[in-house]
């Protein structure tokens, strides 16, 4: 087919629903092969009727309702988000509990990659120094003197990948002893331990913070190597406020001076072979578009199968984004346990909209819509996809840090910065990024890999899409066939190669996520 034959894109035999495939969408009078004939003009990725349509009936895409018709919607209609009435959401009750089993794939094995191993037994991706803030008064101070690092000292240094200081905006003005402040805690404290930070950590503190370094990493919970190569019990601290700290270069100074000593460690460590079971990725959308569960996640959700055949960990998230599918998943569980962790946390997000005077609506954004996706429920369906079909055989509470293998749900919100700092606490060392409306995201501490879903993306930020999945939509490749490049490319990103985003240094800053006010 040409660029300018029409191109429609339904997901499931029962669907009453297609989205346009052609880049500027299609005019009225378009006429497919099979004879539907356009009404009304229909943007790139929004829906058409397949079918007339009653005041009420089910609109159906992924073969699940995703609204019901506000009115009479003839045949060859554009389906637009004000002729949709969003359904309620799925009760938690009564749900399908580990109903689905399957038949478990051959393992997949011989896939390596280059990585540095850890004495914990995770392994890094990159080798990178992390200077961990203890409160949001010192993130100046921090950002200067990680900017003279990278000046000054990471030359000398050429095994250590890179600097990141972990700054925030906590630790201060909080009740640090009231329910649920352990989950920011919990995040810092694990950040600081992820597998990319080689086991070694510093901290700068203020010194009349509530975080105090002793409440962040007590006496044990981190062991430090040092340049002598012995183990220290507690991490290094450079406090701004001690006495001998006489104006602010003293203070740059102190931290300049504990890094290097961080670094004379970090660079002895060398790559060495490591399975593809080592890799723990995590992986997202956002700036979602009706492209994201056509093209982009699908590919990762074939790619995460293969993850898990090889004996490696993924992580899905977005506790906002999978809420109305929560069927699909709790039938996937292995077991009621982690069914109901799950209900959980889906339960939790129930109240906190009950608490905030707001509705689930919230979630489309703008872009979203505009991308073709009318609601919550059709983003949803999209967004799941990414799980692949293996088992889920484990749930994260926010900040958590992994414990077991395999397809795991870590609840995180959806919000792109929060999701992946609460996927780096878990343990995070590789993270596949799904884009429709694109987005320059990026992560200091962890590579990230950006997959566009439509080839417009793809061919507009060029130098910041690592892989283009709207070639599936195009016809030019498959699932499978992109799934598979997706999979090599993780191999090799894990083994040193850089992404656009380290390319251009597209990096957050920490954002931490508290689930409940800390009063």
């Amino acid at each position: 087919m040409t660029a300018s034959t029409p191109r429609r894109i339904h997901m499931h035999d029962n669907d009453n629903v297609a989205i346009v495939v052609n880049d500027g969408g299609l005019p009225a009078g378009t006429v497919f092969a099979d004879g539907l004939t356009l009404v009304e003009g229909v943007p790139q990725g929004h829906k058409v009727a397949l079918t007339d349509l009653a005041l009420g009936d089910p609109v159906i895409r992924y073969n699940v309702t995703i609204g019901r018709a506000a009115k009479a919607i003839p045949k060859g209609s554009w389906v637009s988000e004000q002729l949709l009435e969003m359904p309620p959401a799925r009760e938690l009750d009564n749900l399908p509990i580990a109903t689905i089993k399957p038949e478990p794939l051959p393992p997949l094995e011989g896939y390596t990659f280059q990585g540095y191993r850890n004495e914990d037994g995770s392994v890094g991706t990159r080798n990178i120094l992390a200077i961990t803030t203890t409160v949001q008064c010192v993130s100046g101070v921090v950002d200067f003197a990680v900017k003279r690092i990278k000046a000054e000292l990471l030359p000398r240094y050429p095994n250590v990948d890179d600097v990141v200081g972990l700054e925030h905006t906590y630790g201060c003005g909080v009740a640090i002893d009231a329910p649920n402040a352990m989950v920011p805690i919990r995040t810092l404290h694990n950040i600081s331990k992820n597998p990319n930070f080689g086991g070694q950590a510093m901290v700068v503190s203020l010194g009349c913070e509530k975080l105090q370094p002793t409440r962040l990493f007590p006496k044990g919970s981190i062991p430090i190597r040092k340049a002598d190569n012995t183990i220290a019990d507690e991490a290094p601290v450079v406090c701004l406020q001690d006495n001998h700290h006489v104006g602010f270069m003293s203070m740059i100074d102190s931290i300049m001076q504990t890094a290097e000593q961080q670094l004379e460690v970090l660079n002895r460590r060398q790559r060495e072979t490591c399975s593809a079971a080592d890799l723990v990725v995590g992986v997202q959308c956002g700036g979602s578009d009706a492209f994201s569960g056509v093209t982009a996640n699908p590919t990762v959700g074939f790619a995460t199968d293969l993850l898990v055949r090889a004996g490696a960990t993924v992580m899905f998230s977005e506790v906002t984004e999978v809420r109305d599918g929560i069927d699909q998943l709790t039938s996937r569980a292995v077991n009621e346990e982690v069914a109901q962790a799950m209900i959980r946390e889906m339960d939790w997000y129930d109240q906190y909209l009950k608490r905030g005077g707001v509705d689930r609506s919230a979630n489309t954004t703008p872009g979203n819509k505009k991308g073709g996706l009318s609601n919550i429920v059709e983003k949803a369906m999209g967004s799941i996809v990414k799980s692949g079909s293996s088992p889920i055989s484990g749930v994260l509470s926010p900040g958590e840090k992994l414990t077991t293998k395999g397809l795991i749900y870590a609840a995180t919100p959806a919000s792109d910065f929060i999701c992946g700092t609460l996927q780096l606490a878990a343990g995070m060392n590789l993270h596949i990024f799904t884009t429709g409306r694109g987005t320059p995201y990026g992560l200091a501490e962890v590579p990230v890999i950006k997959v566009a879903t439509r080839d417009d993306l793809a061919r507009r930020w060029h130098d910041l899409m690592d892989v283009n999945a709207g070639r599936i939509a195009t016809g030019e490749a498959t699932i499978e066939s992109v799934g598979w490049e997706l999979f090599r490319l993780m191999l090799d990103v894990a083994s040193g190669k850089k992404t656009w985003a380290e390319h251009w240094k597209l990096h957050n800053a920490l954002v931490l996520f508290n689930p409940a006010p800390v009063t």
